[in-house]
């Protein structure tokens, strides 16, 4: 496979509500710096913009972002605006609320649900947009999300918000959720290095809500990256196939259900193609089985 034919659509499509999306679609933390959030050195402004903009002409509509997403010189829903405004027709932007950073990049205290409307307006404006296609609540220890998200159903009855989800929760989380309004995606931690979010994985299926796993490729490295050394399997099965380790999680992510959606980050344009390639990767029963025995010895 080429640059020249690599898409998205290879892996497939999914409905966030009423929103066609492929399941394979971009996270835009990394577009910021060298290293997540605050760290690191701040990204070229031009290399991020054309990520963005190869993105979707590489088929991706689904993009994860949030105004918390900066680094010293960078703010993610700033170059998406830049990038990509007027926005595709097809193109859906979702985005969390709930956790808060100063001007430094600290994090302070999480908002109150009286305050998840700044939040909300806040994205709003960076993103140059009348409404958000889908907001998340990324919860930070409560133990309820009935006060937030019924702040959040507020906003979307308002015009403001189209659709509802959730992150970093737990199954308790998503029943009470239910109760209050629709949900149409969840997004935790989750991938050969973090099988533990099995249960959430599990749930959404039950209910035909889309699971979109975040750090898939990055693993136990989360915000500092793929900083461990690879596992053998992962190693052998990209082998077989002439592939890269990183293709070959994303693979086995999408193989986890139909209702997976993948958002790989990353500011490098040749990145970018090889995560998108992975849409179109075939894992093999034999493939499933080798990489079944690395996610058991990383727990």
């Amino acid at each position: 496979m080429t640059s020249d034919t690599v898409s998205a659509a290879a892996a497939g499509t999914w409905l966030l509500g009423d929103l066609k999306v492929n399941r394979l679609g971009l996270g835009a933390m990394r577009l910021t710096g060298s290293a997540a959030f605050h760290q690191g050195t701040p990204s070229d402004r031009g290399r991020a913009i054309g990520v963005l903009r190869r993105a979707v002409e590489l088929g991706i509509n689904h993009i994860d972002t949030a105004d918390f997403y900066f680094s010293r010189l960078r703010s993610a829903n700033e170059l998406i605006n830049s990038a990509l405004a007027p926005y595709p027709d097809d193109l859906v932007i979702a985005t969390k609320v709930g956790p808060a950073r100063d001007a430094s990049g600290e994090w302070t205290t999480p908002a109150r649900p009286d305050q998840l409307r700044g939040q909300v307006e806040a994205n709003l404006r960076q993103l140059g947009r009348d409404h958000l296609d889908v907001v998340n609540l990324r919860l930070m220890g409560q133990d309820s999300v009935s006060e937030h998200l019924g702040a959040l159903a507020e906003l979307r009855d308002a015009g403001l918000v189209r659709h509802l989800g959730l992150s970093n929760a737990r199954p308790e989380h998503l029943a009470e959720a239910l109760t209050i309004a629709p949900v149409v995606c969840v997004q935790n931690r989750y991938g050969l290095d973090a099988a533990d979010g099995a249960p959430m994985l599990h749930a959404c299926a039950a209910r035909g809500i889309a699971f979109v796993p975040f750090f898939s490729i990055a693993g136990e490295g989360r915000e500092a990256g793929a900083v461990r050394a690879e596992h053998d399997e992962v190693r052998a099965v990209a082998r077989a196939h002439g592939v890269s380790p990183a293709q070959v999680r994303l693979a086995w992510i999408l193989r986890q259900g139909a209702h997976v959606l993948a958002i790989p980050g990353t500011g490098n344009p040749d990145h970018l193609v090889d995560n998108v390639a992975a849409g179109a990767l075939r894992l093999t029963e034999d493939d499933l089985t080798l990489l079944g025995a690395a996610g058991r010895t990383a727990r």
